[in-house]
């Protein structure tokens, strides 16, 4: 397989827009510097690029060092200034022209977004640990509360919609309140909690993280660990699904491709037949449940013993089926390929004939090359015919097509005449003063043509029509394993 197979999800399209809410100008960084904003406006790519050449000539002029141009040189080529909107032809939109942009890649830019986000990343990073703490059991408190919610939402599906308004009451709402109205301490007697009387404490902002405080590099910790994270699950999810699902085994992705589309077809009438509370419901405690330290451990001691000959048992049956049933050897796909040797008479019409080319055109009186007064395009020994892309020659030879009427007709090439024995060629008729000087002994036909026997006067050019089969050339073992 080719190198050309390869390829990474990468957007191509249109960059991800770059959204500015009303009322702000620019970029929305925290308390942003006039000085530090008028520069990273300045510093564009295409602004860049062009004081780059500008300097470039000035230094140019002022003799300066060689090192410092051809340095100029290579920011010029790396910097992209192309605008994507010309490049994919984009329509522009003028509607939403005012709060989104889409900028080009730009280093300052780049820079600048990676503070900016770091320094807000932090609540991903705050939700993503309380999810782990809650799943592995930490508090069990808090995973039992958990199962019971997803319980009352797996028996009545409705409860979906009381999710976020619940979440927002209880951690949002509640815990703003609290800090407006803290408790008292627990040192006051009669410490009752009361919601009367004013605030007692102002109101919590969140604010992002400054830059180089203990805060900014533990977000800039966990952003290292969690793409980690994500490549390592990348590489694994892909190790899994890929080999089966890119039909490098054919045997068995067809079988997987058999199956989904037989559920497909099954699901499609008698989904609503299903359980779906119980199984969502038996999903949702077990996936829940082996998240568990104990039940992770046992799983574990009890897999070698256990499941691994259910494994064993499962795999060798899928292969005997796969074996038994799914029939992948069917020959590969032939065609014939074809070839016109053309060949020229030399020294007018009483001159003997030369071997021109091989084309795979026919060259006839009115192919296009011909009325441009173009030459025939090939090659001048039969050697050097080569199968098509991705084919190979299935036959020893070239066989000559002893069905030139055939093909003349097939591909309605008119002002020739045709040789129905012999050699069969097909022959040029004589035009102009030779046509009324010279007697006609063919056949004339209702298709532009007429047969011949190849002994009366012709034209300059000459051709016949050579056949060969090629089949499909498949992909090598040895090649797949290189990929």
């Amino acid at each position: 397989m080719d190198d050309n197979r390869a390829d990474a999800f990468v957007n191509r399209d249109e960059p991800i827009p770059v959204f500015a809410f009303p009322g702000t100008t620019g970029s929305p960084s925290p308390d942003p510097e006039s000085k530090r904003s008028r520069l990273r406006e300045s510093i564009s790519s295409s602004k860049l690029k062009e004081k780059l050449q500008d300097g470039a000539a000035s230094r140019s002029e002022t003799g300066f060092s060689l090192q410092d141009r051809l340095l100029t040189k290579l920011l010029q080529q790396v910097i992209p200034t192309e605008n994507i909107e010309e490049v994919l032809d984009l329509p522009p939109d003028k509607r939403s022209s005012k709060y989104i942009g889409r900028p080009g890649f730009s280093i300052p830019l780049m820079t600048n977004n990676f503070r900016r986000f770091n320094s807000r990343i932090g609540i991903v990073f705050v939700f993503q640990t309380r999810l782990i703490r809650l799943l592995t059991w930490r508090n069990p408190i808090h995973t039992l509360s958990l199962l019971a919610v997803c319980t009352f939402v797996c028996l009545d599906p409705y409860l979906l919609a009381v999710l976020p308004i619940a979440a927002a009451l209880l951690f949002v709402m509640v815990p703003a309140y609290l800090v407006r109205h803290p408790a008292p301490p627990p040192t006051i007697t009669h410490s009752s909690y009361s919601i009367n009387g004013p605030p007692l404490a102002p109101a919590k902002t969140i604010k992002p993280a400054a830059e180089m405080s203990k805060d900014f590099f533990r977000n800039m910790r966990d952003l290292q660990n969690s793409m980690d994270d994500f490549s390592t699950v990348h590489d694994g999810v892909l190790k899994i699904i890929t080999p089966p699902t890119n039909f490098s085994n054919e045997a068995l992705s067809s079988t997987i491709f058999l199956f989904l589309f037989v559920s497909a077809c099954t699901l499609f009438i008698a989904s609503h037949l299903l359980p779906w509370r119980l199984m969502s419901l038996f999903f949702c405690w077990a996936s829940i449940t082996l998240g568990h330290p104990s039940v992770q451990q046992f799983v574990l001691n009890n897999r070698e013993s256990h499941l691994r000959p259910h494994e064993r048992k499962a795999q060798s049956w899928l292969d005997a089926w796969i074996a038994r049933d799914i029939v992948l050897d069917e020959p590969p796909e032939t065609r014939e390929v074809e070839i016109y040797e053309l060949q020229r008479r030399r020294g007018g019409q009483q001159g003997e004939w030369e071997s021109w080319i091989f084309s795979p055109n026919p060259y006839d009186p009115l192919s296009p090359q011909r009325i441009a007064g173009e030459r025939p395009k090939g090659t001048r020994f039969f050697e050097d015919v080569c199968a098509p892309k991705g084919w190979e020659w299935a036959d020893k030879k070239w066989i000559l097509d002893l069905a030139s009427r055939e093909w003349v007709e097939e591909r309605m090439v008119q002002g020739v005449e045709v040789e129905v024995e012999g050699e069969r060629w097909v022959t040029d008729l004589i035009g102009g003063d030779e046509a009324s000087s010279t007697p006609n002994k063919g056949k004339k036909t209702s298709s532009g043509w007429e047969e011949s026997d190849g002994r009366g006067p012709s034209g300059m050019w000459r051709r016949r029509r050579w056949i060969r089969t090629v089949r499909r050339k498949g992909v090598s073992s040895s090649n797949e394993k290189e990929s």
